[in-house]
């Protein structure tokens, strides 16, 4: 046998059963360090993003047609991957003990002389249940809890299920890969004596914004699943707990579940605001109609920044520009010291939070978090006469701003570290999905989305619109967009606030 990389090591490790943070700890810290990831299918690709930048990445999916891979084609990758890396994750939805072939990979990889660690994951049906408010156990109820798989191996001639003995079990059933044989197992329980009235109930896309539950007689939930288009993955619970637990459906009472959002900042936003979201279980679809583009290699810019000491006030309207200001300052070989006594005025919380990171606590933050409210509240808390003022902000911001700090005596400097230019997008997504909400968060993303999507999109879609404050929906009212919504506090959690008080005003 070739002789193998004494250093390698293989982890077999549950992703969980869907949502990206339902992850083990040492899960995804083995993900973070690892050389190679070999994910199935059903893993959540979100938990990509914390693998190494130059770590490979191999998706090895089963059952798709021409791509699929037979499962001793991924035994031998495994083991090809192991004579080239050090650090080997594969990566399986739910436990890899249970109803995977994590069994087979381990005891191949093992029996190769390839060192292996087997790291377990939340399983589909514990993630199902908790999710669902259907409880596995239930001490008045069910005592029991059995896990059958409702597709066994291919080519297989007897079956290795006791149906008779499910047929008569008291506590709850969960059949994992349940859909294609639906109909055949149910019909298999009833011929062994299970009552038809047994409750039972499907649960599609566990844990995940998307998660949908139908519920029936075991005789009927075969029809309603095909009735309500419930596909895989999902798992069945069949017993007496299948009829849920209202106390327990706490998923059904988040007001964004079940909703979909189109998200319109440039890729870096959408990311922050999409985490957000999806934490109320809403079901995001991004859409960067804008891009961001530092200026900060102007030479405005580099010349300002080496006379920045001088000055009394140096003002940050939006983290875009707290960012890309002090990635500027690492790339020159500087820090914040720059700033010598000169003050900091940040336009809201989240600004001076990003202020923050950097080692800076900002001298001055309104209540209110537009500039207008930034430029009166300064005024009122110092006084501005012949102060000079700087600002670091976008290329296209408005100049109310300069114009209130200017007219009350202030000396302004007005210099654009980063600009948003038009992206172009891929509306397909937006246009195959009912959507519920569109957000938007600048004048400039309205106009970019709609110089894309056209005017009558929300006309279209019947979807309703949000306005993170009033300069945006100022410039949503000009394009003939009716706003159903406009934050008070002008940030992404207001945004989401708004939403989800509308949302729950609707439901009562």
């Amino acid at each position: 046998m070739e002789a193998m990389n004494k250093k390698a090591k293989v982890y077999l490790v549950g992703a969980g059963p869907g949502r990206i943070d339902l992850i083990t700890v040492r899960g995804l810290e083995l993900i973070k360090a690892a050389d190679c990831i070999v994910y199935d299918k059903l893993v959540n690709t979100g938990l990509l993003k914390y693998a190494c930048p130059d770590a490979e990445l191999i998706s090895v999916p089963k059952r798709i047609g021409t791509e699929s891979f037979k499962q001793e084609q991924i035994n031998n990758l495994l083991l090809e991957k192991s004579r080239q890396h050090k650090s080997i994750v594969r990566l399986k939805g739910g436990d890899p003990s249970i109803f995977g072939r994590g069994v087979d990979e381990a005891g191949f990889l093992s029996q190769a002389g390839v060192e292996i660690e087997i790291v377990p994951g939340i399983t589909a049906a514990l993630g199902a249940s908790c999710y669902s408010g259907i409880p596995l156990t239930d001490r008045n109820i069910a005592s029991e809890v059995i896990f059958v798989t409702g597709h066994e191996a291919e080519g297989k001639k007897l079956t290795s299920i006791d149906w008779n003995l499910l047929a008569k079990f008291s506590g709850t059933i969960v059949f994992y890969m349940g859909m294609e044989n639906l109909s055949e197992n149910v019909s298999r329980l009833i011929d062994n004596g299970k009552s038809p009235d047994t409750p039972a109930a499907a649960v599609a896309n566990a844990t995940l914004p998307s998660q949908r539950t139908v519920k029936a007689a075991l005789s009927t939930i075969a029809a309603r699943c095909e009735t309500e288009k419930i596909e895989a993955p999902a798992l069945i619970f069949i017993g007496p707990t299948a009829r849920g637990d209202i106390r327990l459906e706490w998923l059904n009472s988040l007001p964004l579940f079940g909703k979909t959002l189109v998200i319109t900042r440039d890729a870096q936003g959408n990311a922050e605001f999409a985490a957000k979201l999806s934490d109320r279980m809403a079901s995001v679809i991004e859409m960067p109609v804008t891009k961001l583009k530092a200026l900060t290699d102007s030479t405005e810019f580099i010349k300002t920044l080496s006379v920045i000491h001088q000055y009394d006030w140096v003002i940050f309207t939006s983290c875009n520009g707290v960012e890309t200001f002090f990635a500027a300052l690492s790339k020159l070989g500087k820090d914040s010291r720059v700033f010598s006594s000169a003050k900091i005025a940040a336009i809201g919380i989240r600004t001076g939070d990003c202020l923050s990171n950097f080692g800076i606590k900002a001298d001055f933050v309104p209540e209110a978090f537009t500039s207008s409210q930034l430029a009166k509240g300064l005024i009122e808390f110092t006084n501005l006469k012949n102060k000079k003022v700087l600002l670091l902000r976008s290329q296209i911001a408005s100049d109310d701003l300069p114009q209130l700090l200017e007219a009350a005596g202030a000396s302004v400097h007005n210099v654009p570290v980063y600009t948003q230019e038009k992206n172009l997008c891929d509306f397909k997504a937006v246009s195959q999905n009912k959507i519920d909400w569109l957000t938007f968060a600048s004048p400039f993303a309205a106009d970019c989305f709609f110089e894309q999507a056209g005017a009558d999109f929300v006309k279209k879609t019947n979807a309703k619109v949000a306005s993170i404050g009033p300069v945006t929906s100022k410039k949503l009212a000009a394009l003939g967009m009716k706003i159903d919504i406009e934050a008070s506090e002008h940030t992404f959690d207001g945004l989401i606030s708004a939403i989800e008080e509308y949302e729950l005003a609707l439901s009562k």
